[in-house]
């Protein structure tokens, strides 16, 4: 009824430097995302035109950055499904020689080697940047100050999707021509290749991928980077003892920023533009899990808001992940009409009720501002005193007060937040 308007009139800016905001809403739509079964596709998808193109993952199998200023180079490193012939690529440093030991290559031990995965955060730092140290050095090369290059300097292994095995140099990063020159041979010698990867012609794309099978470019991202907010795929996670594992989630575009929110309510609307996380995997795969029965189920009580390039900001929640079957995913995403951005209330000093209505417990999400004691009053609406609460609070943070109402009868009643001569009110809804 009048629940969802009130609480959106309720829940405004609460942090200082008017980072909180909360939105009215719009209609909610529900889409379904299919990656196929064994997850064969991954889909990139844009929040407000919905899926954007799916691409097979058996395409490629290294794939370089597009811009110019760039060293991020990536493997297709997901296993997937052996049964469907989708296999993750292997790569290897070579430790025993640097480029210099190219033609005598001595592969003795290399199985004892840590596959270089790409990094689960950052897409800058590609699986053959893993080890890199820091500008200048890009770990597969360094960067020259004269030319403004990366000049390759170390030897790899690569165990492709088909199995097989190749040796890889990667040679040089042109900055001004935007050209990638890289060689690979099979572990013998034989079928020596060097090729000159023109990047511009892709530059409206993250990233343009190489086939090492067909000795093939592959433009493998379906729509250009401005139209795709988030990518569901298959990639390698790396937990924080270093184990690897391969896990199906949700990646985000470069300028794509994405809030996260556990144990909220179902309509829970706030969010903060000061934590949104920029990185590669803030939504990730820990959305969904899997029961004793081997069936999925969705994380309840999780809101993500994702801001896209343009700035405009929505609400995501997964309602449904069926798993490798099908590869199906239901998700439902909320417009949010942003209010209060660059202008909002001239005092950090605010406060936010969630839920209202409420019978049991509602609760009071409030910025202090400055003050770290603050009273909280609930009237009826003839102005009599139900309650009287005193708290301490965090300076300049959000707090959550907790208030019983299970007591109260039914009606609309008057919470009155208090500190010196600063006091902000809103209505509660008692069911």
């Amino acid at each position: 009824m009048k629940k969802s308007l009130l609480l959106f009139s309720a829940l405004i800016a609460l942090m200082v430097g008017n980072n909180a905001v909360l939105a009215q809403k719009s209609t909610p739509v529900t889409d379904t995302i299919y990656m196929g079964p064994g997850y064969v596709n991954e889909v990139y998808y844009s929040m407000s035109s919905g899926n954007q193109g799916a691409v097979n993952r058996k395409q490629w199998d290294i794939a370089f950055r597009t811009s110019r200023m760039s060293a991020s180079i990536l493997t297709n490193d997901a296993s997937n499904n052996n049964a469907l012939g989708i296999n993750g690529v292997e790569l290897y440093t070579y430790d025993n020689a640097d480029t210099s030991g190219w033609a005598s290559f001595d592969t003795t031990g290399f199985y004892t080697l840590r596959n270089m995965v790409n990094s689960t955060t950052d897409w800058e730092t590609g699986a053959f940047c893993q080890y890199q140290l820091g500008h200048p050095d890009y770990g597969w090369g360094r960067y020259n100050s004269a030319t403004h290059d990366v000049v390759g300097d170390s030897l790899f292994i690569i165990k492709l999707r088909d199995g097989s095995f190749r040796k890889l140099w990667i040679m040089r990063k042109y900055s001004s021509l935007n050209q990638v020159e890289f060689r690979y041979a099979n572990l013998d010698g034989s079928a020596d290749t060097t090729v000159v990867l023109d990047c511009s012609p892709y530059s409206t794309k993250n990233f343009v991928g190489f086939s090492m099978t067909t000795g093939q470019i592959v433009d493998f991202e379906p729509a250009p980077a401005a139209n795709w907010d988030l990518l569901f795929a298959k990639y390698m996670y790396t937990y924080p003892d270093g184990t690897l594992y391969p896990v199906t989630g949700v990646l985000s575009n470069y300028e794509t920023k994405v809030n996260k929110f556990e144990h909220v309510a179902p309509d829970f609307r706030l969010f903060d533009l000061s934590a949104m996380d920029s990185t590669r995997s803030p939504i990730g795969w820990e959305w969904k899990y899997l029961d004793a029965n081997f069936t999925y189920h969705v994380t309840d009580s999780l809101v993500h808001f994702i801001q896209d390039a343009g700035g405009d900001i929505y609400r995501l929640v997964f309602k449904e992940f069926v798993g490798s079957s099908t590869g199906r995913i239901v998700l439902e995403k909320e417009l949010l009409s942003l209010a209060g951005i660059g202008e909002g209330p001239s005092s950090a000093f605010n406060m936010a009720v969630y839920p209202n209505p409420a019978s049991i417990e509602t609760n009071l999400v409030v910025n202090p501002g400055s003050v770290s004691k603050v009273d909280v009053r609930i009237t009826d609406l003839g102005g009599r005193q139900i309650k009287n609460l005193n708290f301490s609070v965090q300076r300049n943070e959000l707090n959550t007060l907790s208030i019983p109402v299970n007591d109260f009868p039914g009606g609309v009643y008057l919470i009155t937040l208090v500190s010196g001569n600063q006091l902000v009110t809103r209505k509660l809804f008692i069911q």
